[in-house]
C-alpha cells in the first residue's frame, strides 16, 4: 500500500538497494499521506511506528473521520473498513479535490452493491480522475507477533457467540465474519491449507464456510505445495481454564497483572524527587520481533527475567564504560594511562569503539525499560501473592487432587478467605479454576464462592485501602461490582457444567501429569539471582522474590497444545482420527480413516485458532511443541487477559 501499489516498485520493495530502504521523496519512496479509519489504526499500530511510517514516506497520518485540510500536491493512501460511512466520506474528498490522487485499499472484500453505489457518486461529482486504484487487501486482522495474531474489531467473541440473545441468523453472520477474517490471514501464506477441527458448533461453521472460500479462489488450482500448512480450529468452550488461571511467565504476566494491549504496555511507578514520593505513568511499546531481551524471555519463567535482566544490564553497562574509558584515554582504572601498541591499532580500536556505541545505548535503554517492566509485575506479584494462586490452580487442573475432593475444597477455602492474599479477581479465578478442573457438587462450588464472598464483605481484600480495612473492613465500589461480576461467572460455567454444555475439563487435565516439561535450573537460578542482585539494577525486586520461587518448575501441556501434538504428530486413537479433514483442493469431506492407510507428508507449519478469545499463556504454552521443523502459529477472534474474560463471563448470567 505505501508503495502505492506500483508492482514494479512493490517487487524492487525486496531488494536491499531500495524501499524501503530509498530516501522518502524518490521515485521509489515518494511523499504521500496516509489515511485510515479506527479498526485499521489497530492493525498498522502494532507494525509501525511513526519514524517507520516517516521513513516509508508518510508526512502525515490522519484519522478518516477528523477535518483534513486540502494538500493537493501530495498522493494520499486510504485505508479503511469498505463501509457506506468511509466511502461517503472519500467520495467528498475527491470532490473536493483535497489530494492529487487517491489510493483505495479496503481491508475487506467491497461488496458489489457498495462499489456501485460508490461509482456513481464519484461519476456524478466529477472526480472519477482523481482515484488512481482500488483495492480489496484482505488485511483484516492485526499481527502482534511473527507468529501471533487475532481478528480486526471482534471484541466481546465469547459472549457474541453464547449470549442467550444470539439469533441463528446472528450466530452465521458472526462465523461468517470470522471466516472471511481466516481467509485474509490464509491469503498471506501463498498457499492453500489442510483445515481440522472438532465435529459440530462453531469451529465446523467456520471451517466449512472457510473451506468454501478457498475452494472457489483461482489461488486454489496452483500446483500444491509439497509442505502445506495445517490450520486447526478450536472452541474457546474446549478449556476454559487457561484463559482464567494464573500464570508464571514473563509476557503473560504482563498481560496478566499490568495494562496491556496491541504490544503497549502502560502502569504507574512511584519515584522519589525531592524527599516526596511522585506516581508517575509509563507507556512503553513492546516489539518481541525486534526487542532481543523481550524475544528471549517472553516465554520464560519470570524469575529467570528478571535474574538475565540484571545480569544483562550489568554487562552492556560494563562495555559502555570500557568504550568511554577508550574515548578519553584512559583505562579501566582511574590514572591509567593507555600503553596500546602502533597508533595505528588504537586509532582503529577507538573507531571501532565508537561505532558500537550507539547500539550499545539503544540496547542499554531496552534492558531498562524492561527494569521497569520488570519491577511493575513484581509490585503486582508481591502484593497479591500471585505465585500462592499459580501453584494451587496448577495442582488443581493437572489432577493433584483427584483422589481428595475435601483438601481441594480445603485449600481454596483458606486460599479465598484470606483477606491478605490476592484481589478480588484473582479469588474469583481460583474458585472458576476449583470448579472446572474438579468433579466437586454444585452445592461445594457454591459454598467456597459463598464464604468467599462473606469474607470479602467482612474483611476487605489485599488491594483494598486501609482506611477501608480499618474502618469498616468493606469492599472499595469498584472491588464490588468486580465481586458482582464475579458470581455471576461461578454461576454461568456452573450451570453450563451441570447442563453438560463443556466438556469434562477434569478428565481434560487428569492427563497433564504425563506431559510436563521440567525446570531443573529452578533453584539454582533463584539463589544465583538471589546472591547478584543487590549489586544489580534489579536489586529493588529483592525483597519479593523470595514470593515467587513458586512460580519456577514444571510447565504442563494445555488442552490446545497436546490437540495440535497429536495431529501433527498423526497419533492414532486421538483427534486425529475423530476431528473433521477438509481440503479446499478436494471436493467434499476426506476419510480420515482411508488416511490412516496412507503416508502423510510431516507438518511443519501450523495454524491453531480459538474461536471466542485467546490468551497469552496459550500461545506461549504452543511454544512447547515448537522445534527446526515445525513452526506453530497461535490466532483468536481477539487476544483477552484473565481479568477481561471474566468480566465476558459475568455479562452471560444475565
Amino acid at each position: 500500500m505505501l508503495s502505492l501499489n506500483d508492482e514494479t516498485m512493490t517487487i524492487t520493495a525486496n531488494t536491499a538497494t531500495s524501499y524501503p530502504n530509498a530516501p522518502a521523496g524518490t521515485s521509489l519512496n515518494q511523499w504521500k499521506l496516509l489515511i485510515y479509519d479506527k479498526p485499521c489504526r489497530s492493525i498498522i499500530s502494532p507494525l509501525l511506528s511513526v519514524s517507520q511510517l516517516r521513513s516509508r514516506g508518510v508526512t502525515l497520518h490522519l484519522l478518516i473521520s477528523s477535518e483534513r485540510e486540502p494538500i493537493p500536491d501530495v498522493p494520499a493512501v486510504y485505508f479503511v473498513e469498505p463501509t457506506r460511512s468511509n466511502l461517503s466520506i472519500i467520495a467528498e474528498d475527491c470532490a473536493k479535490r483535497l489530494y492529487s490522487r487517491v489510493h483505495l485499499n479496503f481491508v475487506t472484500k467491497l461488496d458489489r452493491s457498495l462499489m456501485e453505489e460508490f461509482a456513481k457518486i464519484v461519476v456524478q461529482a466529477n472526480c472519477l480522475d482523481a482515484i488512481a486504484s482500488v483495492h480489496d487487501q484482505y488485511l483484516d486482522f492485526m499481527c502482534l507477533e511473527r507468529n501471533l495474531f487475532s481478528l480486526s474489531n471482534k471484541n466481546d467473541s465469547y459472549v457474541a457467540m453464547n449470549g442467550g440473545g444470539v439469533t441463528e441468523q446472528g450466530m452465521e453472520n458472526y462465523m461468517e465474519e470470522i471466516a472471511y477474517g481466516l481467509y485474509s490471514v490464509v491469503g498471506s501464506l501463498g498457499c492453500v491449507p489442510v483445515i481440522r477441527c472438532a465435529k459440530g458448533g462453531a469451529p465446523e461453521m467456520v471451517a466449512r464456510k472457510l473451506n468454501r472460500l478457498l475452494s472457489e479462489h483461482p489461488n486454489t488450482t496452483v500446483a500444491s505445495h509439497h509442505n502445506r500448512p495445517l490450520l486447526v480450529l478450536f472452541d474457546r468452550n474446549m478449556d476454559l481454564i487457561t484463559p482464567i488461571q494464573h500464570s508464571s511467565t514473563y509476557q503473560a504476566l504482563i498481560d496478566d497483572l499490568l495494562k496491556h494491549k496491541a504490544n503497549r504496555v502502560e502502569f504507574d511507578s512511584t519515584t522519589e524527587i525531592d524527599g516526596r514520593k511522585r506516581t508517575m505513568s509509563k507507556k512503553f511499546d513492546l516489539d518481541a520481533d525486534t526487542d532481543q531481551f523481550y524475544s528471549k524471555y517472553k516465554f520464560n519463567p519470570f524469575p529467570e527475567a528478571i535474574e538475565s535482566n540484571g545480569v544483562e544490564l550489568q554487562e552492556v553497562t560494563s562495555k559502555e564504560n570500557s568504550i568511554r574509558s577508550k574515548t578519553t584515554g584512559r583505562g579501566e582504572d582511574e590514572g591509567e594511562e593507555i600503553t596500546a601498541g602502533p597508533m595505528q591499532n588504537a586509532t582503529s580500536d577507538l573507531s571501532s569503539a565508537v561505532d558500537s556505541l550507539p547500539a550499545l545505548l539503544e540496547q542499554k535503554k531496552q534492558l531498562e525499560i524492561h527494569t521497569s517492566i520488570l519491577q511493575a509485575v513484581m509490585n503486582e506479584v508481591a502484593a497479591r501473592d500471585v505465585p500462592q494462586f499459580y501453584d494451587l490452580e496448577s495442582s488443581l487442573a493437572t489432577g493433584q487432587y483427584k483422589n481428595d475432593h475435601a483438601k481441594a475444597k480445603s485449600e481454596v477455602l483458606n486460599l479465598v478467605t484470606e483477606p491478605t492474599k490476592g484481589n478480588v479477581e484473582d479469588k474469583i479465578r481460583l474458585v472458576l479454576v476449583y470448579s472446572l478442573a474438579t468433579t466437586a457438587p454444585g452445592s461445594d462450588v457454591t459454598e467456597v464462592a459463598t464464604k468467599m464472598a462473606e469474607a470479602l464483605e467482612t474483611k476487605g481484600s489485599s488491594t483494598d485501602s486501609a482506611d477501608n480495612a480499618r474502618n469498616r473492613g468493606l469492599l472499595s465500589k469498584e472491588n464490588r461490582i468486580q465481586l458482582e461480576k464475579g458470581l455471576k461467572a461461578i454461576e454461568y460455567l456452573k450451570n453450563l457444567r451441570s447442563m453438560q454444555m463443556i466438556p469434562n475439563m477434569s478428565e481434560a487435565t487428569a492427563t497433564q501429569n504425563d506431559s510436563t516439561l521440567s525446570d531443573s535450573r529452578s533453584s539454582d537460578m533463584l539463589s544465583s539471582f538471589m546472591t547478584r542482585a543487590t549489586n544489580q539494577a534489579t536489586s529493588i525486586l529483592v525483597k519479593a522474590t523470595e514470593r515467587v520461587g513458586t512460580m519456577l518448575g514444571k510447565i504442563h501441556k494445555h488442552r490446545a497444545t497436546r490437540v495440535v501434538e497429536n495431529l501433527c504428530e498423526m497419533k492414532p486413537n486421538t483427534e486425529d482420527d475423530e476431528y473433521l479433514y477438509l481440503d479446499p483442493k478436494v471436493k467434499g469431506d476426506v476419510d480420515v480413516k482411508a488416511l490412516r492407510n496412507m503416508s502423510r507428508v510431516p507438518v511443519r507449519d501450523i495454524i491453531a485458532f480459538v474461536i471466542g478469545g485467546g490468551c497469552y499463556s496459550e500461545y506461549q504454552n504452543l511454544q512447547m511443541i515448537a522445534n527446526d521443523k515445525r513452526i506453530i502459529t497461535y490466532g483468536s477472534t481477539e487476544l483477552v487477559s484473565p481479568c477481561e474474560f471474566l468480566n465476558q463471563l459475568g455479562k452471560l448470567s444475565s
